[in-house]
């Protein structure tokens, strides 16, 4: 793996962990959610501070260099992700649903149209 690639793994490590730190502390992450970024920021940096994993793995699945086996890898990774956020936006979205029909069948049956409200 170049020297470029290793410096540019760890800047995109430490702007990936500085990013997440921000948005943690203004509250517009979860940490829960925080928690992947910091992990994969982490996972590059040690890619980049010792080559020989990448490497070693690029070697063993028939990769022609490391920085290939190292895209791969992220792309798989993001796709993961990726996957598992739009399950739960469906999720919250089929709740969100239910708790619209909730309301309106509410509304309907006691003719209140301030659900929620208090007086």
């Amino acid at each position: 793996m170049s020297g470029a690639l290793r410096i540019l793994l760890i800047i995109g490590a430490a702007v990936t962990f500085l990013i997440v730190v921000g948005r943690v502390r203004k509250e517009m992450i979860q940490i829960e959610d925080s928690v992947f970024w910091i992990v994969l920021a982490a996972v590059l940096v040690l890619c980049a501070v010792f080559p020989g994993i990448p490497t070693f793995f690029s070697n063993l699945l028939g990769f022609m260099s490391a920085s290939n086996f190292v895209f791969l890898a992220v792309i798989a990774i993001l796709l993961v992700k990726e996957f598992s956020n739009s399950a739960e936006i469906s999720k919250l979205k089929h709740k969100v649903d239910l708790l619209a029909q909730s309301i309106a069948l509410h509304e309907e049956t006691t003719g209140d149209l301030r659900v929620g409200q208090r007086d």
